[in-house]
This record gives C-alpha cells, structure tokens and sequence, in this order.
C-alpha cells in the first residue's frame, strides 16, 4: 500500500437525485441514485437522471439499472446511448405514486474496457493498485424461444465466458442479480440450474456470492436477465468474506445458492453487499404471512443486524433497492422509517413478485465505512 493512500466519502443530495462520491487514491466511484416521489412521471424520472449525470464531469458510467421504466427512451441517458449496460426491468405501479428508481455506478480517473457481445456493450474492466474489477449487466440468453430453465443455463455460461475472455474466473464473482420473468412459476428450477452450475465451477469451494432474485419482465422479453460484479485482487491487502445474518438461517439451507451479504476490504476501507433480504425467520419459512407491516419491520431489521455485525449503521448505506409486491407495502416502508427515525438513504423502489408468492417486500443495500 502507498504510504498515505487515504479514501474520501462525501454524499451529495438534492430532491432530484443522490449521490455518494467515493475517493481513494487517483480514482474515484460514485453511486447516483434516482428516486421516484409522488406525482413523478416516467419522462420526469429520466430528465432527473440527465441533470444527474451532467454532474459527473469526467466520470464513466459502468452500470445503470432502471427499474419500472421497461423500454424508456431518453435523450442523452444510458437508455439509448448503448455506450454501457442498461438493465431495464420490472412494470410500473399505480397508487399515486411510480414504483420505479434508477441506479447508476460510475468510475473517474481509471482506464476503462468496455466488454462486448454480439454488438451489445454488456460490461465493463478497470483495475486499481489492489485488484482488477468487471462489472457485467444486461446479460440475457440469445435466444428467448427456449425453455426458461434452458435460457437460464445460457445466461450463466455468458456471464462464465465474459470474465474468461478478460482472464477472470466464475469464482471472482462476489455479487449477482437476477431478475426474473414470471418468477413464481419457475423459480425453483432456476435455483437448480443455478446451484448445479456454481458445483461445476467450484463456487462452494470459494466464495458463494450475495445475490438478489426477484421477478418482472425485462426489455428484451427473456426469461431471465442478469447482472454481476467479479473482483480479482491482485495481493492480501484486499480482503473478501461472505458475512452470515444473524437472524436467519444461510439461504443454501433452503436451496437458495447465495450469502446473505459479502464484505470486501480495503486498507482505507470496507465495503459491506448485504443481498436480497425478505421477511424469512431463522428456519427458512416466510414470517409473518399477510401482514404488510411486520414484513417490511422483520426485513428491517434483518438488514440493521447484518449491518450491526459489521459496526456499520443505515447512514453508512450508499445504494439501495426496495421492491414490493404491491403499493400498500411501499405505505408500510415509508411509516416503519418515519418510526424509527432512520436517516434517509438513496434507494430505488420498484413493484414486482418475490421469490415466494408470500413474501410482500425486499430490500437490498451496499454500505461503504472509512477504515
């Protein structure tokens, strides 16, 4: 490590966007989120992510995920440029309120190689002192006319040969994300596609990633569409663990192939991905069947105690995605906030299915604490 390398965080809020600036050494990292708020309109979403971006001079953006805007345009946004993976994903609610939200991670003061697949830019590989980073997103199956589970297979594979074409392995992946079409009818057999191709690659002999799955359709019309962050550290200096919950069980109890959060560290400092996190109690089972309000609290508090594991706290949270089945959970988050006085965090809200049919609210988030 240089001797003086230092890293610097300052959040940038305004009632358009939010932004978390992360500087460390010659680079930095910045994750913009877009939120909806009451009366937004999808055209209104897409110009606040314009004024967004035209505040990163000089930055690159990696990854943008828009939620609820299903084949949007935009003029000057990612969501026709083509110059960096869009995933579009998820319908758009009613309830006087747009259940949708727009993620962007971007990198300044790095060289960055854009992956390409078929004409489709569908990553991107930058590297520090410490390691070589490729983030992957929009990855779909080439053909959308085979059966679900056969698209799934194709879309792991994908992703397998996009980190071997850039001499990463499977096993450097610390987060997934898939978003599945009409999860409810075969999210059971993607867990078995997923979980025999993480065997074959070795993954439960390594790191099994933190992951998301949820369900909405996506803009390519496919069964499946996912997103991945490989790291492949170049010395011990970082560090990457998975990170149990303390008040569940892990997820490959019940045949869910993902840890409930993954750390990686930094000498300057952690980075904490908690996954995917719904109303589930320390058996496995859905707690708190039909109640909107104690799903959203034991949620909730899932996530506050992974964090608490950590020494970190919701202040410390830099981007975060809460889905829902329906709008009367999005009612129940925003009173269980305002209870608990919890600070205000950039988070994307989207309406879709869960993994379980009675499973009403999930919520992901990524924390970063200065060492």
């Amino acid at each position: 490590m240089t001797s003086g390398f230092s890293s610097e965080l300052r959040r940038e809020s305004t009632r358009e966007w939010q932004s978390v600036r992360l500087r460390r050494g010659g680079m930095e990292e910045i994750f913009l989120t877009v939120p909806t708020c009451k009366g937004c309109r999808p055209d209104d979403l897409l110009e606040r992510l314009n004024r967004g971006l035209a505040c990163q001079a000089g930055a690159q953006v990696v990854r943008e995920s828009v939620f609820g805007l299903l084949n949007a345009g935009g003029c000057g946004s990612g969501l026709v440029s083509g110059e960096w993976p869009v995933t579009q994903v998820a319908k758009v609610s009613g309830n006087g309120r747009l259940a949708a939200g727009i993620n962007v991670y971007s990198v300044a003061g790095v060289e960055l190689r854009r992956l390409q697949r078929n004409g489709r830019v569908l990553g991107a590989v930058f590297e520090d002192e410490f390691a070589r980073y490729c983030w992957l997103g929009d990855v779909r199956p080439d053909d959308i006319s085979l059966p679900r589970e056969v698209q799934a297979r194709q879309v792991f594979e994908m992703l397998d040969g996009l980190l071997v074409g850039v001499g990463m392995n499977f096993t450097d992946i610390v987060r997934t994300w898939f978003y599945n079409d009409r999860i409810l009818e075969w999210y059971g057999d993607f867990n078995r596609v997923r979980t025999a191709f993480f065997k074959e690659k070795g993954v439960f002999d390594r790191l099994v990633p933190a992951s998301t799955g949820v369900g909405g359709p996506n803009a390519g019309g496919a069964a499946l569409v996912a997103d991945a962050w490989a790291i492949q550290p170049k010395d011990r200096r970082l560090r990457i663990q998975a990170v149990p919950s303390p008040l569940q069980c892990p997820a490959p109890a019940y045949g869910s192939s993902f840890s409930r959060a993954v750390e990686v560290a930094w000498p300057d400092h952690r980075r904490l991905i908690v996954s995917g996190t719904a109303s589930i109690e320390p058996g496995g089972e859905t707690a708190h069947v039909g109640d909107m309000d104690a799903q959203v609290a034991l949620t909730m508090d899932v996530v506050e105690a992974i964090l608490c594991s950590r020494e970190m706290g919701w202040a410390d949270v830099v981007r975060g995605v809460a889905y829902f089945k329906s709008g009367g959970t999005l009612s129940s988050f925003d009173h269980y906030c305002r209870k608990r006085k919890l600070p205000s965090f950039p988070a994307a809200f989207v309406q879709g299915d869960i993994c379980r049919d009675d499973l009403l609210f999930e919520l992901e988030v990524d924390a970063i604490r200065r060492a």
